[in-house]
C-alpha cells in the first residue's frame, strides 16, 4: 500500500457529500418526508379484520359456479 494512499470514494458518494455540505438541513427534510409516507403507526386490529374479510379467489376467475 502506498504511503499517501486515500480511500476510494465513488462519484455518487462525492456528489451526495457535496449536496450535504451545500444544504446541511437536507437529511432532516428527508426524514420528515419519509415520516409522512412510511413511518406510520399500524392498527393491528384493523389489519386482522382486513385479512379475515378477504374472500378466496376461484382457481379460474371467469368460470361460473355451475354444474
Amino acid at each position: 500500500m502506498p504511503l499517501f494512499w486515500k480511500p476510494y470514494k465513488s462519484d455518487v458518494t462525492q456528489f451526495i457529500d457535496s449536496l450535504k455540505q451545500r444544504d446541511p438541513q437536507l437529511e432532516d427534510r428527508q426524514r420528515q418526508g419519509r415520516s409522512l409516507l412510511w413511518d406510520k403507526a399500524v392498527d393491528r386490529d384493523a389489519q386482522q379484520d382486513s385479512r379475515e374479510s378477504n374472500v378466496a379467489q376461484q382457481p379460474y376467475v371467469y368460470q361460473t359456479k355451475g354444474d
